[in-house]
């Protein structure tokens, strides 16, 4: 791994940026540049002015998304800061750029203050067709993402904690398909209640899945603890733990039939994987080593896997969601990204693998699949459309 780091750095240092601006228009000449800027470009202006609608039409706003980052939970770094967690926004750019021809502009602010992240984003907001938000911490980056929701007309929403919940949904409908189960019989074991966590928890429950376990640093989420718990965690309590049972992980591992996990490495053992239930589903991603190893939990008899790497099968990677979430929300001019909507990205997503090579080993597609972004984007925007979310 030391070896993939330094080669990173070479290539970092050589290409000195990921991302950089090109012109779509020729500026050969006078001529050119009349249309381009001065004096052509006062009427687009006058348009715009007159129908604020037509900065759609005229202007990049209509492809184009901001990525807003304060650094404060960047991959498994941590609280790194804005310029040390820019790499990172580079590189959701140009994941946005390839598998869905969005064009993205990285915007690393040097604030920790919520509610200046919020006036930054709808300061912004004019110039552009969406906002993703990265690598926040939470409870903050829930408290950012539901005041821009409601106050934009623009699809804003936070990747960290959506689009690996709905990686986590279609991997499950699959998996659920492999072992005969349905999502509303089974048992739901999640380690982590962060941003991922969270989410995950809730478009889990969205989904139909009636019974889930949720844990954190402190343990099982409770409603007698309720008044020790931030926003975030205190939400969970309503749609968590039904009978308000006080366990510990490895107790509630053997009520479960799938476990999640997005939190730190090493807490699930063989042993608790043996004590599932019938062919037990295992998705262990805590960055950058999981809950349990791959080999672990196929010794334990787990029967269908998912891990956040390439090298495994079931690579529960959210850029799998977030390309063609947003490609279908600027396509239709949605207004915002429903949880709906979200779970109509899931299902299309788990629809791209055809039951006939639907195995435990092949439960979600590849990143590299060229259709994901595309299926994403028709189930999203398809989704908008029936809600009256969308503007074209």
């Amino acid at each position: 791994m030391s070896n993939v780091y330094e080669e990173a750095l070479e290539k970092h240092a050589e290409w000195n940026g990921k991302i950089s601006t090109e012109l779509k228009c020729p500026l050969e000449n006078r001529g050119d540049l009349t249309l381009a800027y001065t004096p052509g470009v006062a009427e687009p202006c006058r348009q715009i002015h007159k129908n604020p609608d037509d900065v759609y039409k005229y202007t990049w706003k209509s492809n184009t998304i901001a990525v807003v980052s304060d650094g404060t939970a960047v991959l498994g770094l941590g609280d790194i800061g804005p310029a040390a967690g820019l790499p990172v926004m580079e590189g959701k750019c140009v994941l946005f750029k390839k598998f869905a021809g969005v064009d993205a502009v990285p915007l690393c602010i040097d604030t920790k203050d919520p509610e200046k992240i919020i006036d930054f984003c709808k300061q912004i907001a004019p110039t552009f067709g969406g906002i993703n938000l990265e690598d926040i911490s939470a409870p903050r980056c829930v408290q950012i993402e539901r005041t821009l929701k409601k106050e934009l007309d623009i699809p804003v929403f936070h990747d960290d904690q959506h689009g690996t919940a709905i990686v986590v949904t279609a991997a499950m409908i699959n998996a659920l398909k492999v072992v005969g189960k349905k999502a509303e019989e089974i048992t739901v074991v999640v380690s982590g209640t962060g941003a991922a966590g969270s989410s995950i928890i809730r478009m889990l429950h969205n989904y139909g899945v009636k019974n889930l376990y949720g844990f954190n640093i402190n343990g099982i989420v409770i409603k007698d603890d309720a008044d020790k718990y931030d926003f975030l965690t205190k939400e969970l309590t309503e749609i968590t733990n039904n009978d308000n049972e006080r366990l510990t992980l490895a107790q509630a591992m053997a009520k479960a039939d799938m476990f999640v996990g997005v939190s730190a490495p090493k807490l699930v053992s063989e042993e608790m994987v043996k004590s599932m239930k019938r062919d037990p589903i295992v998705f262990a991603m805590a960055n950058p080593e999981p809950e349990i190893t791959y080999e672990k939990a196929k010794a334990a008899g787990a029967k269908v896997i998912g891990t956040g790497r390439s090298d495994y099968p079931n690579q529960i990677n959210n850029v799998l969601a977030f390309p063609g979430l947003f490609r279908g929300a600027l396509d239709c001019r949605a207004s915002k990204i429903t949880e709906e909507m979200k779970i109509a990205a899931a299902r299309g997503l788990a629809s791209l693998i055809d039951e006939k090579d639907l195995t435990a080993d092949n439960v979600i597609p590849s990143a590299f699949d060229p259709r994901v972004a595309k299926v994403v984007a028709k189930a999203v925007a398809d989704e908008a459309r029936k809600a009256g979310l969308a503007r074209i």
